[in-house]
């Protein structure tokens, strides 16, 4: 029984989740079975979870002026660009290449987390987050979510608080 709980543990180990634990704060993930024909990576993941796609976010990775950044919303709503590029002090954003946010964040797309990046990137948090007691993002593999506090997922990513998000 502790081998099968242990191999459990393991599996669910990612550089997102280790990054969770080192710094001590507490979390929960919630794995479940991705459907690899599914559009929407996030939407899967609120509905396979049961919970409102307001708790759970995405990670999108856009460039700011050149710099790569983060911009964590929503799943229920769409990165507004240009209140991202406000919020970093930049004048314009464009959506990242995807191999190019791939290689920077070591995470495949539909699994990026704003947590255990490969290269640490500027992030900007949606707001919206401060409304919830906790929010799930992924944990760095598609059909594995971390659930943690808003507090600590800005603080564990150095994020900034912004309105980022459009309905």
């Amino acid at each position: 029984m502790a081998k099968k709980k242990q191999h459990r543990q393991q599996q669910s180990a990612t550089p997102a989740t280790l990054a969770a634990a080192r710094a001590g704060v507490g979390f929960a993930t919630h794995s479940y079975e991705h459907d690899p024909a599914v559009a929407s990576y996030g939407e899967e993941a609120a509905r396979a979870m049961g919970l409102p796609p307001e708790q759970v976010f995405k990670t999108l990775v856009a460039d700011v002026d050149g710099q790569l950044t983060v911009a964590v919303v929503p799943v229920s709503a769409s990165l507004d660009l240009k209140a991202l590029a406000a919020a970093v002090g930049g004048k314009r954003a464009t959506m990242a290449d995807p191999a190019l946010a791939e290689r920077t964040t070591g995470y495949v797309r539909g699994g990026i987390s704003p947590l255990g990046q490969r290269k640490a990137l500027p992030t900007v948090l949606d707001a919206s987050a401060q409304e919830r007691r906790t929010v799930c993002v992924s944990a760095g593999r598609r059909g594995l979510e971390i659930e943690l506090s808003p507090a600590d997922l800005a603080g564990l990513t150095g994020a900034t608080t912004a309105f980022i998000a459009r309905a």
